[in-house]
């Protein structure tokens, strides 16, 4: 087994930051679902406009609201209005590398979907 790119949310920014609330992120359910992300699913977190990188999990947001919102300890990774890339793994077989598409998932400034395809070229050896 090996740990491969499950799905990717590119270039999504930050809508909020709560500092006072348990942890983890929320997420739009459109974009989850758009990416398949599953509530509660571990994912990690690149902010490009710092460089930092954490791993935290997933919270429901209001669909079609565009929410990116950091909670608790997450929310002193970045700030509002940063641009973020939102990555989510698979353990995917040695023999089903050659078939792994991961799902990416392209945003606007307000995080809008503009695009959604799979990662372009199988793996070969």
């Amino acid at each position: 087994m090996r740990t491969m790119l499950k799905s990717k949310l590119h270039r999504a920014r930050v809508t909020r930051c709560n500092l006072d609330y348990e942890g983890s992120i929320t997420i739009d359910r459109d974009l989850m679902k758009a990416a398949d992300i599953l509530p509660f699913e571990q994912v990690q977190v690149l902010d490009l406009n710092n460089g930092a990188r954490f791993a935290t999990y997933t919270i429901e947001g209001e669909p079609g609201s565009g929410e990116i919102g950091l909670n608790g300890a997450a929310a002193r990774c970045a700030c509002k209005g940063d641009t973020v890339i939102i990555l989510t793994y698979d353990q995917v077989a040695e023999e089903q590398l050659s078939s792994h598409m991961p799902k990416l998932v392209y945003v606007d400034e307000n995080n809008r979907i503009v695009d959604v395809k799979h990662a372009l070229g199988a793996i070969s050896f």
